[in-house]
């Protein structure tokens, strides 16, 4: 596993990357969570840990630039309930689910080209069983008055 990037979180708002000797901005940090990467953002001052405020940061960001993240009304019970009812949901249940989706998403993805492949590999299939089997007669032939005359064969018809 990549090793933890830990980060420092100045008062001016600005990150500091402790490895790296640089500072880095909220969307190279986003980066390096979409990486794999695990970070640890410390409050320069306190030593207190503000990973969670922000990748929260982070997240309102992003979603400020394409569309809602959560609905109205969702936002308006974290806002009613605060830490009291909804933080044992998003502690147990959300992260879970979101865990399972995303198995299930990958499995689905994995099935899916599974599928595919075996489309693609379909029309050599059905030409090699194709290929062993004897035609079926035609239809005409199976009505001896309407199908086509056939013509006698050596020997048949000579007496």
């Amino acid at each position: 596993m990549p090793e933890k990037v830990v980060l420092k979180k100045y008062a001016n708002r600005r990150l500091y990357d402790t490895g790296k000797s640089a500072f880095v901005s909220l969307s190279q940090v986003a980066d390096l969570v979409k990486q794999g990467r695990e970070v640890e953002i410390r409050d320069d001052k306190t030593g207190e840990d503000v990973t969670a405020f922000i990748l929260t940061q982070i997240v309102l960001e992003e979603v400020k630039r394409k569309t809602l993240l959560l609905p109205v009304s969702l936002l308006t019970l974290l806002i009613r309930y605060g830490d009291s009812v909804l933080s044992e949901f998003f502690d147990k249940y959300l992260e879970q689910t979101l865990k399972n989706y995303l198995a299930y998403k990958s499995a689905m993805d994995a099935q899916f080209k599974k599928w595919l492949e075996l489309g693609q590999d379909f029309s050599d299939l059905t030409q090699k069983a194709l290929a062993g089997l004897t035609p079926l007669p035609s239809w005409l032939e199976l009505f001896p008055l309407a199908g086509p005359k056939k013509a006698p064969e050596e020997g048949e018809g000579e007496e």
